[in-house]
């Protein structure tokens, strides 16, 4: 089961999960579900993991997270250093960041089934598994190492209760008794993080409860620091010594203050408490500011994740998310700022600056805030654990990353993640190696807002795309929300350190690049492509054909392919040159709907579009089912393409006996399709690449076809499709001899020509018109342009045009060639004018004429009447060419077509004709494709083309 099917998955998984225990699934009768499927007996009705409700799974984790030792240790510093006013303003600034992710966070959760992985699946899913990847492995990592940071911040708590002081000052209480030191703090840390591990692979029911009574140590703890300020006697207390010597102990000014008094609540304290008053931090020596504090107080807010990374665990994510989240966000808002109003209503800012530890002193039982401290701190740990974890079983369930991580989707019977936890306990206790992390704290803090950002551009993104299927039941918030988020988080970012934030930002793109180029296909859907298909859209209803000019006319090319096994050289070739242009690869098959079972186009699909891949060109693909092919070119062409991008250039494969080469036989399957097999199956076992009818000649097709060697369209109707494309008014283009056609070998000629100059040879002149040698009309410019456009390209910018002028004796050859290299000039087209004197073809084209006029005398008049008339006829058509080109001989188009050989010194890459208009008499058409076919005989890659739109311009 897929995701492309997530509603039938939802169903089915729903189905078996809420049925009653002692029903069996439906289809399966008690007797079947008896039967042993392995040699170890299983049961029939396999342990099912307990979820955990709202309170449980999403408020009391967010709790704690957010609380941490902030709400102990860090009140006093912010109502110390800033006053009552700016701490105010910092909750509201943190909190107005903290929210914008919040309302992304229930937007996009609200928005369909929630799998394991919280803050990852929401963005993988949305962004796409580049981004997803990238900030899973980030939130990873910043989950890692922020419980070691909360681990070693617990150790550091009982060391300064219980430790004996390392530098030789005698224990001030009898407590004090566990030994100091690096590998002492290691050993305790250890077994702090032993204990975290033993809950978290019980499972997360275990975590729950375990939490759940921590939250109520905490909440008590709380009641008896708020019931302190009110029931404690005002008292003096002793200060901590500083670590920085006081600059007033220098013997000439009054010692270090070493005592502060706690006032009660008197107005006297509130008005000293009210402005800020920033000094140096008695713990660090560092002087504060705004930043510096703000900075400090905001790592108290950034744990409004942990209810989401449980979200494999819940009951019903979608409905637990969105409220356990705002219940646990307003809760401690309310607490932070009624703590702080009531410090600084009854401490001194003495005490505040110099003791951040004085909740402890002022409270009705000091070892209160001391379990206090300690219990939030170990839920922090467990909650980053067990939440790391979960990140990690998520990502190697996506495999993201191959085989590096397929050990971490084994779960318990229980449905529990052992092996993700075993890991991530694993990498926490080589983090806590490094001992005092106060560098990495800072780099937890900027990954945590990394992943914030992350998810308010998911939802931006989402909210841009207007797709139809993004209706989250959670409605309060707009893309303006998710954009304060995104800059928010990017100002806190910075704001807390530039250095961290800017190496962060490029190890994401380092992983978001690696991911793409390194990771399989998925089939998540990616929110680029709703983002593109919304602002193409949105331009191509501004693209008015109305206001085309020919200044900025570029080819737009549809491309008729057979079969593209013999295809390959063409279909490069016009991709080169189509100049940014529309380019569109059609193929009809034949039959009828109305007696088929389905449409057999849509499985077809899928080869066509590997092959663009595989070809690495620029092309749509476009297919129809017709009864001809001659309707099915003229549905393409009616239907190609939308608004002003729609197809003026046909090119079709040139009519002939050649036999097809097939170029796809080696085709070597590229990496990102590779990736889509299973890693244990044997290449050569592997489906083939492209999945395209074998070419007509072979064993399977010799005799098919209606017109024999596995044709299936007579030469009267390929002319008709050429004919029917020009009243169309869409310029044609025959190609010929590019069955063989590398663009890699023509433009690198054999070093035994004697010259590595590329020649592109273009013959500007109807040859099969003799009487006209004009090279300045529609379809002269049209090749003109063409030619000019492919040397434009890089891969042909080396080439070099010749242009063939084809003159008489009786003309002037300067004079002609002086007249077409200005017009050159002036069209700014660079190529060499070779004047080629074509008198004795013309001889030959003219003799012919004599004889047949001397045989046609006898004919009757009628009949020469009606021809008269049909030529009249025919002279209406632009660029036409009369009946007596009908009568062209062979021996005629013989010396043209060894002319041409003949000027091909060295041989061009490629030739240009000009591509006459069919006879309007049907019964010609045969004719007229073997005339063609004489005229390029033999001649390499030809195009013949016929222009019928202006293209060109001198103007600026």
């Amino acid at each position: 089961m897929t995701e492309r099917t997530p509603l039938l998955h939802y169903r089915l998984s729903t189905s078996v999960n809420e049925s009653p225990p002692g029903c069996p699934p439906v289809g399966h009768t008690e007797e079947q579900l008896q039967l042993p499927a392995s040699p170890r007996r299983k049961s029939p009705h396999p342990q099912q993991p307990q979820k955990l409700s709202t309170f449980f799974g999403v408020v009391i984790p967010t709790l704690l997270s957010m609380f941490s030792v902030v709400v102990f240790l860090r009140i006093g510093f912010l109502v110390g250093q800033c006053g009552l006013y700016q701490a105010i303003a910092m909750f509201l600034v943190a909190y107005f960041i903290i929210s914008m992710t919040v309302l992304s966070v229930c937007a996009i959760s609200t928005n369909g089934a929630l799998d394991a992985g919280g803050a990852y699946y929401m963005i993988s899913r949305a962004l796409g598994p580049e981004f997803g990847g990238s900030i899973g492995i980030m939130f990873f990592l910043a989950n890692v190492c922020g419980s070691a940071l909360f681990v070693l911040g617990l150790v550091e708590a009982i060391v300064a209760t219980f430790g004996v002081p390392e530098d030789g000052v005698v224990a001030s209480s009898s407590y004090q008794v566990l030994p100091a030191g690096y590998w002492w703090s290691l050993l305790y840390g250890t077994g702090v993080l032993l204990l975290c591990l033993l809950v978290c692979l019980v499972g997360a029911h275990i975590y729950a409860k375990a939490t759940f009574l921590i939250f109520l140590v905490v909440m008590f703890v709380l009641g008896t620091i708020f019931v302190s300020f009110f029931a404690v006697r005002p008292r003096t207390i002793a200060l901590p010594g500083p670590v920085m010597p006081s600059p007033a102990a220098n013997g000439t000014g009054p010692g270090p203050v070493t005592t502060a008094n706690f006032t009660g609540f008197k107005l006297d304290t509130l008005l000293g408490n009210l402005g800020a008053d920033y000094t140096v931090d008695y713990t660090t020596g560092n002087m504060m500011t705004f930043a510096t504090v703000f900075a400090v107080m905001f790592n108290g807010c950034t744990g409004i994740m942990a209810g989401s990374n449980m979200s494999g665990d819940l009951k019903s994510p979608s409905y637990s998310i969105p409220r356990g989240t705002i219940t646990a966000v307003i809760f401690t808002f309310i607490i932070y700022n009624l703590l702080s109003l009531l410090v600084a209503c009854s401490c001194d800012r003495v005490l505040l600056q110099r003791d951040y530890s004085f909740l402890r002193d002022i409270n009705v039982w000091n070892p209160f805030v001391t379990v206090g401290v300690y219990s939030s701190t170990l839920s922090a740990a467990m909650s980053n654990l067990i939440g790391a974890s979960r990140i990690l079983y998520a990502l190697a369930r996506d495999d993201l990353f191959g085989k590096v991580l397929s050990p971490a989707k084994r779960t318990s019977r229980s449905g529990n993640p052992w092996v993700s936890v075993l890991i991530s306990w694993f990498l926490v206790q080589l983090v806590l190696f490094s001992g005092k992390l106060n560098t990495i704290a800072s780099i937890v803090t900027i990954f945590f807002l990394l992943v914030y950002a992350a998810v308010d551009l998911a939802c931006l993104a989402l909210e841009w795309a207007s797709a139809p299927n993004f209706r989250p039941t959670f409605r309060y918030f707009t893309w303006h929300t998710c954009v304060l988020g995104i800059v928010g988080c990017a100002i806190m970012m910075f704001l807390i350190n530039a250095i961290y934030a800017s190496a962060s930002i490029a190890f994401m793109l380092l992983l978001l690049l690696l991911i793409h180029y390194l990771s399989p296909t998925s089939s998540w859907g990616y929110i680029s492509q709703a983002l593109i298909f919304h602002q193409v859209r949105k331009y191509l209803l501004m693209l008015d054909v109305r206001k085309d000019h020919v200044k900025f006319w570029r080819p737009q090319v549809l491309l008729m392919v057979s079969n593209p096994r013999s295809s390959v050289g063409l279909i490069t070739f016009i991709n080169d040159i189509k100049k940014s242009g529309l380019y569109v690869l059609g193929h009809v098959q034949l039959g009828d709907l109305n007696t088929l079972p389905s449409d057999p186009l849509q499985s077809q699909y899928d080869s066509w579009l590997s092959l663009v891949d595989h070809l690495n060109i620029k092309a749509f693909v476009n297919l129809t089912l017709a009864n001809s092919v001659r309707h099915g070119v003229q549905h393409l062409l009616f239907i190609s393409g939308l608004g002003g991008m729609r197809p003026n250039t046909l090119v079709l494969g040139f009519y002939d006996d050649c036999p097809p080469v097939d170029k796809l036989t080696d085709a070597p399957p590229t990496s990102q399709f590779i990736d889509t097999f299973s890693p244990s199956q044997d290449p050569e076992e592997q489906p083939s690449l492209f999945h395209f009818a074998s070419l007509r000649g072979s064993a399977d097709t010799k005799n098919s076809g209606e017109f024999g060697d596995g044709k299936v369209l007579g030469p009267e109707e390929y002319v008709a499709v050429i004919a029917d494309a020009m009243k169309m008014l869409k310029n044609v283009a025959l190609a010929r001899y590019f069955t063989d056609f590398d663009r890699a070998q023509a433009l690198s000629p054999p070093a035994s020509s004697g010259k590595k100059a590329v020649y592109v040879d273009v013959w500007p002149v109807n040859l099969l018109r003799p009487d006209s040698s004009s090279y300045v009309d529609t379809c002269s410019l049209f090749l003109l342009q063409l030619a000019c456009i492919l040397n434009m390209v890089r891969a042909w910018r080396k080439a070099r045009l010749r242009l063939f002028l084809c003159v008489e004796e009786g003309r002037s050859l300067k004079g002609s060639k002086e007249k077409l290299g200005q017009l050159l000039k002036e069209l700014r087209i660079k190529a060499h004018v070779y004047p080629v004197p074509w008198d004795q073809q013309v001889a030959l084209h003219w003799q012919r004429q004599g004889g047949a006029g001397r045989k046609d005398a006898d004919e009757d008049k009628e009949k020469r009447r009606a021809e008269e008339e049909e030529e009249e006829n025919e002279d209406d058509y632009v660029n036409s060419f009369p009946s007596n080109a009908t009568r062209v001989s062979d021996e005629y188009l013989a010396a043209v077509n060894r002319l041409i050989l003949d000027q091909a010194r060295p041989p061009p890459a490629v030739r240009f004709l000009y591509l006459p208009r069919p006879p309007a008499d049907t019964r010609r058409y045969t004719t007229y494709l073997r005339q063609l076919d004489l005229l390029t005989k033999d001649l390499g890659p030809t195009l013949l083309i016929h222009g019928v739109t202006p293209v060109i311009t001198t103007d600026l």
